[in-house]
């Protein structure tokens, strides 16, 4: 069994980083992608804890300490890719871990920002090669992952869905009502997916939801779970 935890873990997790260990250690996954991980000294704890937890091989584009990038953390041996040239401002938001079965891509996408990381996960993903794409995409589909229609991206998501990449989620849960950020508002918006290739869905488990750390307020992101 190959297990994953993704977990947007909310501006860097500031004062919370020890409770995100905590529950990441419980978790025993042997691949970690964190969203909003920022290269300050919440940061640099939480890689030395993952170190210590035999998180040997990290990755991260190590953007300014106060911008939002994206850490792929793995007791599994792979070598690492960035995409810095891919958008003129938010190219770090993107990176890659390529293992000898397949190719993981850890996300996490601009708010309602004008972006070419769409365009660049399609080129990538259609190389004929296994692959994950998982993190905080900041969209969704429309009516669906939200009861509105503010979603910017959701044509894109179904380009990436016409490639060949699928909704792991929606694989194993179909059209349940779930949602994995809530505004102050109350209203619910599933932000966080993994997409897997045709390749790899046959392979997946489990796909959940981990919605007790939100609660928790361990972050305002419920992490997702992932079992091949």
């Amino acid at each position: 069994m190959l297990k994953f935890l993704s977990w947007n873990i909310q501006q860097g997790g500031g004062s919370r980083v020890r409770g995100i260990i905590k529950f990441i250690a419980q978790q025993k996954v042997q691949i970690v992608t964190l969203s909003e991980f920022r290269n300050n000294d919440a940061g640099q704890f939480i890689r030395q804890k993952l170190l210590e937890l035999g998180y040997h091989f990290q990755f991260t584009s190590l953007g300014p300490s106060d911008t939002n990038s994206v850490l792929i953390a793995s007791q599994l041996p792979c070598n690492s890719r960035l995409f810095l040239q891919s958008d003129p401002t938010y190219g770090h938001n993107v990176i890659a871990a390529d293992f000898e079965a397949f190719h993981l891509y850890g996300v996490y996408l601009p708010h309602k920002k004008k972006h070419q990381l769409f365009p660049l996960l399609l080129e990538e993903t259609t190389k004929n090669r296994p692959a994950l794409i998982m993190g905080d995409y900041n969209t969704g589909k429309n009516f669906i992952d939200q009861k509105g229609d503010s979603f910017w991206y959701t044509p894109e998501l179904a380009k990436l869905e016409k490639s060949g990449m699928q909704d792991a989620f929606r694989h194993v849960h179909g059209e349940v009502e779930a949602y994995s950020w809530y505004s102050h508002q109350g209203n619910g918006y599933r932000y966080d997916h993994i997409y897997a290739s045709e390749e790899l869905i046959p392979l997946i488990k489990q796909c959940d939801y981990i919605h007790s750390a939100r609660e928790d307020k361990l972050s305002d992101h419920s992490p997702m779970f992932l079992e091949l």
